[in-house]
C-alpha cells in the first residue's frame, strides 16, 4: 500500500475514532503510515496557507502575552514558508529587546531567512528577505559586529524599500572599520534615493562627514551645503503635498497619481532614480493604520462606480421600455387582428360551399384540411389579440420596477458617497499628519547640517587664527 492510500485510510480512522478503538490490532502496513503521518506532523506539515496563519496567529497571542518560549514551540511546528518567518522577525525583535547579547535575536533572524525560501510568492519573499537583512544588520551594527554587519547588508537587492537604510548602515560598518571612502561610496548610492526613504536624510549628512572625518574640509562644507539645499528643497515640497492632499485629497494625490507617469510638480527634482511620490506613498502605506484607511477609501470607490454602472444600465433600460410603451396601438392592434378573423370567417364559408359542390372525395378532404387551417389561424389571431391587448401592462410594470430599482440605487449612491467622503477625510488626516511628521523630521536634519555647517566654519577659523599667531611669533624671533 503506497503512503497516498494510507494517509487517506488513516484520515477516514482520524474522522471516527471510534473505529480505531473497535480494532485490537492495527495491520502493519497502517500502522507504519500512521507513523509517517505522525513524524510528518512533527516537522510540520503544509496543510494550507490559511493553516499556516492559522499558527502564526497562535504564536503572535503567546508572544504578546510574554510566553516566548511558547510562540517559540509553536513557530517550530510550522512548515516554512512566509507566515513562519514573519513569526521568527517578531520573535528576533522581542529577544532584541530582552538581551544586552544580540546571539538569540540574530539566531531568529537567520531562521526566519531559512523558513522564507519555502514561500512560492516570489515578490512577497523578495520585500521581506530584504527587511531581514536590513534588521540582521543593523543588529549586529548595534552590538559592534561591524564584518557580520557588512555581510548582511550586502546581500540587500538595489530595488527595494529598504534598500536606502541598507547602503546607509553600509556605510557606517564600513566607516567604523576606517574605510571612510568606501563608505561615502554606499551613501553616494543612497543619496540617488528620494529623501521620503528612510535613510536618504542620513546619508547626506554622512557624506559630509565622511569627508570631514578624512581630511577634506572643503569637501566636508560643500557636502553639508548641498545636503542643506536638499533639504530645504524637500521642505518645499512637502509643504506642496500637504497642499495638494488639501485640495485633492490624499487618495488621489497618493495613490490615484501615484499610477501615472506624466511629470509634474512633484517630479522636479530629478536626482532621484524613482519617483518620490511613490516614496512617499509606500512610507505612508507603512502603517497599518494607513493600510485600513486606503482600503476602505478604495472599496469604496469602486463600490461607487460599479453603482454608477448600474445607474447607466437602468436609465437605458428605463428608456428603452418609455419607447415601447408610446409604440403600442393597443385599439390599432386589436382592429387588425379583428379584421384578419373576419376574412378568415368569409374564406372559411366559401371553402365549405366550394366543399358541398364537389363531388370528387379528394378534394373534399382538401377543402376540409384547408377550413380546418383557417380554423386554428382564427383561434391563433384570437390568442395573439389577447397577448397583445395585455402587453403595455406588462411594460408598465416593468417601467414601475426600473423606477423602483433606480429610486433604491440613487439611495445606495448616497449613502456610499457619504461613507467615502468620511472615510477620505480620516485619509486625509492620517496623510497630513504623516506629511507633516515627515517635515518635522527633515526640519530636524537641516537643523544637524547647520550645526555641522557652524562648527566647521568655527573650526576653519579657529585654525586661521592658530596659522596667524604662529606666523606673528615667527616674525618675533631675534628681534630685541
Amino acid at each position: 500500500m503506497t503512503l497516498r492510500l494510507r494517509l487517506i485510510f488513516l484520515s477516514l480512522l482520524i474522522i471516527s475514532p471510534l473505529m480505531i478503538s473497535a480494532a485490537p490490532v492495527l495491520p502493519a502496513d497502517i500502522r507504519e503510515g500512521l507513523e509517517e503521518f505522525r513524524q510528518a506532523s512533527g516537522v510540520g506539515l503544509n496543510l494550507g496557507e490559511k493553516h499556516q496563519q492559522v499558527l502564526y496567529q497562535d504564536a503572535e497571542e503567546a508572544r504578546l502575552s510574554g510566553q516566548a518560549d511558547d510562540a517559540g514551540r509553536v513557530l517550530a511546528g510550522m512548515k516554512e514558508g512566509y507566515w513562519a518567518a514573519v513569526g521568527y522577525l517578531n520573535l528576533s525583535t522581542d529577544y532584541a529587546k530582552e538581551d544586552l547579547n544580540p546571539a538569540r535575536a540574530l539566531v531568529a533572524l537567520r531562521v526566519a531567512l531559512a523558513m522564507l525560501e519555502g514561500d512560492a510568492d516570489s515578490a512577497r519573499r523578495e520585500q521581506l528577505r530584504n527587511r531581514l537583512l536590513v534588521r540582521a544588520g543593523h543588529l549586529a551594527y548595534q552590538h559592534g559586529e561591524y564584518e557580520k554587519a557588512i555581510g548582511f547588508l550586502e546581500k540587500v537587492s538595489l530595488d527595494s524599500f529598504n534598500t536606502p537604510r541598507a547602503l546607509y548602515l553600509h556605510g557606517l560598518a564600513l566607516s567604523q572599520r576606517s574605510n571612510h571612502r568606501a563608505a561615502m561610496q554606499s551613501w553616494h548610492r543612497a543619496k540617488k534615493y528620494p529623501l521620503a526613504y528612510p535613510g536618504v536624510a542620513d546619508a547626506w549628512i554622512g557624506v559630509g562627514r565622511g569627508y570631514d572625518l578624512s581630511g577634506y574640509l572643503g569637501q566636508a562644507g560643500e557636502a553639508y551645503l548641498a545636503a542643506n539645499a536638499a533639504f530645504e528643497s524637500e521642505r518645499v515640497t512637502l509643504r506642496k503635498l500637504a497642499e495638494k492632499i488639501r485640495n485633492q485629497g490624499a487618495y488621489k494625490t497618493l495613490v490615484e497619481d501615484a499610477r501615472e507617469t506624466g511629470v509634474d510638480w512633484f517630479l522636479a527634482d530629478s536626482r532621484t532614480l524613482t519617483q518620490p511620490r511613490m516614496a512617499y506613498l509606500l512610507g505612508f502605506i507603512e502603517q497599518p493604520v494607513a493600510q485600513h484607511a486606503v482600503g476602505r477609501v478604495a472599496a469604496l470607490a469602486a463600490m461607487a462606480a460599479r453603482l454608477a454602472g448600474y445607474q447607466r444600465d437602468l436609465d437605458v433600460f428605463d428608456s428603452a421600455l418609455a419607447e415601447q410603451i408610446a409604440s403600442v396601438e393597443r385599439q390599432t392592434a386589436y382592429e387588425h387582428t379583428e379584421a384578419l378573423a373576419s376574412q378568415a370567417a368569409d374564406l372559411r364559408g366559401r371553402i365549405e360551399g366550394l366543399s358541398a359542390e364537389v363531388a370528387d372525395s379528394t378534394n373534399k378532404k382538401r377543402l376540409s384540411s384547408l377550413a380546418q387551417t383557417l380554423a386554428d389561424t382564427q383561434d391563433r389571431l384570437v390568442d395573439l389579440d389577447h397577448r397583445t391587448s395585455g402587453r403595455p401592462e406588462v411594460l408598465r410594470q416593468l417601467h414601475d420596477q426600473s423606477l423602483s430599482l433606480k429610486s433604491r440605487n440613487d439611495d445606495l449612491v448616497s449613502a456610499v458617497n457619504r461613507l467615502r467622503q468620511r472615510a477620505e477625510e480620516a485619509l486625509n488626516k492620517l496623510a497630513l499628519d504623516y506629511v507633516a511628521s515627515r517635515d518635522r523630521q527633515m526640519a530636524f536634519a537641516l537643523d544637524k547640517t547647520e550645526q555641522q555647517i557652524a562648527h566647521l566654519y568655527e573650526y576653519l577659523a579657529l585654525q586661521n587664527l592658530a596659522d596667524v599667531d604662529l606666523s606673528v611669533d615667527k616674525a618675533g624671533e631675534g628681534h630685541p
